[in-house]
C-alpha cells in the first residue's frame, strides 16, 4: 500500500514539475473543442409516421374466393428493403440532391450517407416512423416527404406488379389449355361421329338386343299364323268353282238366282253364319236366336245337297232346262280374302327381316364395343383432365383478379399519422454538451500531456527514487534551501500557471455565455 502511495507521490510530482506542458495541450485541445462546438452547423430533423392497416373488414368475408397474403410479412420485408440502393437513388432524384453529387464517387458517398441519415423505426407492429437530419430545413423536409412517398408507393406497386404477372402468366395458361381443350373437343367429336352406330348401341345394348329378340320371336309367331291363314284360304278357294249354274235363263249376270238356287242358297248360308257369329259372342247354345239361326242352316244345307244331286244326276257340265252360268260370290271373297293375306304375310316377312337384319348388325358390332369403348373413354378421360385444369385456371384467375381488386380497395391501408415536419430548433449538435465535453477534455489533455513528458523525461526528487532507480544504497543526502530569487521564481510560475488556468475557465466561461445568449436570440 505504501509502494502504490510513493509511486501515486512520484507521478505527481512529476506532473507538477511539467505541469506547464499540460497546460499548452490543455489549451489547444479547449480552442479546438470550442471551436468545432460553436463552427458546427445545426441540424434539422424531418420526421413523420405512418400507420400499416394490415387487418381488413373484407378479409373475413372474401376468405376462400382471393388468395390471401402473409401481410405482416409484406410489411416487413417492405421496411427493410426500403434502404436498398435503388430506393436511395430514386430519392435522391426525387428529393432533388441529385446536383450536390457531380461525379460518381460523390453519387456513392450521398448514397452512403442518406442511407445512414435516413431513420426508419417500428414503434409498434403496425406503426413506423421515419426521420431524417440534414443543416437545411426544406431540403429534410423534402426527403421525409419523397420518403414516405416512396414508402406507401412502393406497397401498392408491389402488389400491382405481383397481380399483374400473375394475370399474365394464367392468361398466357389458360390461352394454350383453351387451344388444347378445342383439339380434345374436335378428336372427340370427330369419334363420335364416325361412330354413330357404336355410339347409340353402346348406351344400351343388351337391352336393345334382348328387345329385339323378342320383337323377332312375335313377328315370327304372326308371320306363321299369316302363313297357316295363307294356306287355309288356298285350300278354301281350291273347294269354290269360280262358275255357277243358275236356273233363271234371263236373269242378268250377277243377279240373284231363284230361291232354290245354289247362289242365294250359299250366300244366305254365308250371312246366317255371320249372324251366328255375331250371337254366340252374346250369348249361349241355348239361346232361340241361336237355336233358330242353326235350325236355318241345316235347312239350307238340306236345300243345297238336294240341288247338287239334281246336277249330278243331269251330268257333267250338262246344265239343266232353263239354267245358265253365274259367277261364285264366294269365290270371289275367297280371292280378295287371299290377297288380302298374302299382302300382309308379306309385311309380316319384311318387318321380319328388318329385325333380323337390326339383330344382325348389333351382334357383329357387339365385337368390337370394348375397343370402341375402351377409346371412347380415353378421350373422355383426356378431355375432362384438360377441361378441369382449364375451368382451375380460369378459377385461379378470377381469383387473382379478386385479389388485386381487394388489395386496391380493402387490403393493406396506408394512414398517414404524422405528415412530413420540421423541428422549429436544431436538433443537433447539442452545444452545451460539446462545450463541457471539451472542457473535461482539455483538462484530461494537460494532465495526460505532463504526465507523458515527466515519464519521458524523468527528474529524481527523493532517496527513494534515487535507491529505487540505481539499485544501490544511499549513504546520505544534502538538503535544498531555496533562496530568495528562487522563491521568487517559483512564485511568478505558479502565478503564471493559476492565470493560464483561469483563463482557460474564463475561456469556457464565455463560450458558455455566447450559447445563451444564441439560444435567447434563436
Amino acid at each position: 500500500m505504501d509502494q502504490l502511495l510513493d509511486q501515486l507521490l512520484e507521478h505527481l510530482r512529476g506532473i507538477w514539475l511539467r505541469r506547464f506542458w499540460g497546460v499548452a495541450a490543455a489549451w489547444v485541445v479547449a480552442i479546438a473543442g470550442l471551436v468545432f462546438a460553436l463552427t458546427t452547423p445545426a441540424q434539422y430533423e424531418a420526421s413523420a409516421r405512418v400507420f400499416v392497416d394490415t387487418q381488413s373488414v373484407l378479409k373475413p368475408l372474401m376468405a376462400g374466393l382471393t388468395v390471401q397474403p402473409n401481410v405482416d410479412q409484406e410489411v416487413k420485408m417492405l421496411a427493410d428493403t426500403l434502404m436498398s440502393r435503388p430506393n436511395m437513388e430514386k430519392l435522391i432524384l426525387r428529393a432533388d440532391l441529385d446536383h450536390a453529387a457531380k461525379n460518381e464517387q460523390e453519387r456513392n458517398a450521398l448514397i452512403e450517407a442518406l442511407t445512414k441519415a435516413v431513420q426508419l423505426t417500428r414503434s409498434t407492429k403496425d406503426l413506423f416512423s421515419l426521420s431524417y437530419r440534414d443543416t437545411d430545413p426544406a431540403r429534410a423536409k423534402r426527403v421525409v416527404d419523397s420518403l414516405l412517398s416512396m414508402f406507401v408507393e412502393s406497397g401498392l406497386s408491389n402488389k400491382r406488379r405481383d397481380t399483374g404477372k400473375a394475370m399474365t402468366f394464367l392468361d398466357a395458361q389458360i390461352g394454350e389449355y383453351e387451344t388444347v381443350l378445342r383439339e380434345a373437343e374436335g378428336r372427340l367429336k370427330a369419334f363420335k361421329l364416325q361412330n354413330l352406330d357404336n355410339l347409340a348401341s353402346s348406351s344400351d345394348a343388351v337391352g336393345t338386343m334382348l328387345t329385339l329378340d323378342g320383337e323377332i320371336e312375335k313377328a315370327r309367331t304372326e308371320v306363321r299364323a299369316a302363313e297357316q291363314r295363307r294356306d287355309v284360304l288356298r285350300r278354301q278357294l281350291a273347294g269354290e268353282e269360280p262358275m255357277l249354274l243358275s236356273d233363271q235363263p234371263g236373269a242378268a249376270p250377277g243377279a240373284h238366282s231363284g230361291p232354290d238356287s245354289l247362289a242365294e242358297i250359299d250366300a244366305r248360308a254365308d250371312a246366317l253364319r255371320r249372324n251366328l257369329d255375331e250371337l254366340l259372342r252374346k250369348y249361349t247354345e241355348v239361346h232361340p236366336d241361336v237355336v233358330g239361326t242353326r235350325r236355318i242352316l241345316a235347312e239350307l244345307d238340306k236345300q243345297r245337297e238336294a240341288l247338287l244331286e239334281a246336277k249330278r244326276r243331269a251330268g257333267p257340265g250338262a246344265p239343266a232346262v232353263g239354267e245358265r252360268k253365274v259367277p261364285n260370290l264366294v269365290y270371289q271373297q275367297l280371292r280378295v280374302s287371299l290377297a288380302e293375306a298374302e299382302a300382309n304375310l308379306a309385311a309380316l316377312s319384311g318387318r321380319l327381316s328388318d329385325l333380323e337384319g337390326r339383330y344382325n348388325r348389333l351382334r357383329a358390332t357387339a365385337k368390337l364395343r370394348p375397343e370402341f369403348e375402351q377409346e371412347l373413354a380415353q378421350l373422355n378421360r383426356d378431355y375432362q383432365i384438360q377441361k378441369a385444369n382449364f375451368e382451375q385456371l380460369v378459377q385461379r384467375r378470377e381469383q387473382a383478379k379478386l385479389t388485386g381488386q381487394l388489395d386496391e380497395s380493402g387490403g393493406v391501408d396506408f394512414r398517414v399519422i404524422d405528415p412530413p415536419r420540421v423541428s422549429s430548433e436544431p436538433v443537433a449538435p447539442n452545444r452545451l454538451q460539446l462545450v463541457l465535453a471539451s472542457l473535461l477534455l482539455s483538462l484530461g489533455a494537460g494532465v495526460g500531456c505532463s504526465f507523458v513528458v515527466s515519464r519521458a523525461f524523468p527528474t529524481v526528487s527523493t532517496v527513494k527514487e534515487l535507491r529505487a532507480l540505481t539499485q544501490n544504497a544511499v549513504l546520505g543526502s544534502v538538503s535544498y534551501w531555496p533562496t530568495p530569487g528562487v522563491l521568487r521564481k517559483r512564485k511568478r510560475s505558479n502565478y503564471a500557471f493559476a492565470g493560464a488556468l483561469t483563463a482557460l475557465g474564463a475561456l469556457f466561461g464565455v463560450a458558455l455565455a455566447v450559447l445563451l445568449v444564441m439560444a435567447r436570440i434563436g
